[in-house]
């Protein structure tokens, strides 16, 4: 009986220390874009998976995909498709959300790598993505080899 009361005592307390009041995320009230840059943020660190869209391995375009999906936007699987999606802007005008492409084979002529812009800071632009070698993580547009692969960028929100 003792166990009983205890055990009853014991759920009231617990029930009744909870608030009657429904709590808002707080990543609910940020903007979308900022929404899915933190989304794929979450993927930092992640090894490389071709074809992967988890946390156990992620390619580039799986990353773009995936974080848009988590805010009900679909966008195509591959980056290529993805490059036709939106309008294209300016670099100048890049922000974080929109989505840069690049041309990383020198034998074709086809967009084969996605990031997502993160940041953009004193006119540098920051992008987050996954690669063979380092998995997901941020780059910045101002690196020598990406500045050579550089294709374009897109606002798709």
């Amino acid at each position: 009986m003792k166990k009983l009361f205890l055990f009853l005592f014991t759920a009231a307390l617990l029930t009744s220390c909870g608030s009657s009041k429904k709590t808002v995320s707080k990543t609910r009230t940020l903007p979308k874009t900022e929404r899915v840059v933190l989304h794929a943020q979450a993927f930092s660190g992640t090894k490389y998976k071709f074809g992967g869209t988890t946390s156990r391995g992620m390619d580039c375009s799986g990353l773009v995909y995936v974080a848009f999906q988590k805010e009900n936007i679909v966008l195509p699987r591959v980056s290529r498709d993805m490059a036709k999606k939106g309008k294209p802007v300016s670099k100048s005008s890049a922000r974080a959300g929109d989505l840069v492409f690049f041309r990383t084979n020198k034998n074709s002529r086809n967009i084969n790598h996605v990031g997502l812009v993160t940041a953009v800071k004193s006119g540098q632009i920051y992008f987050i993505h996954s690669t063979t070698s380092k998995g997901v993580l941020t780059s910045s547009l101002d690196e020598k080899y990406w500045k050579r692969a550089f294709v374009e960028v897109r606002r798709v929100i």
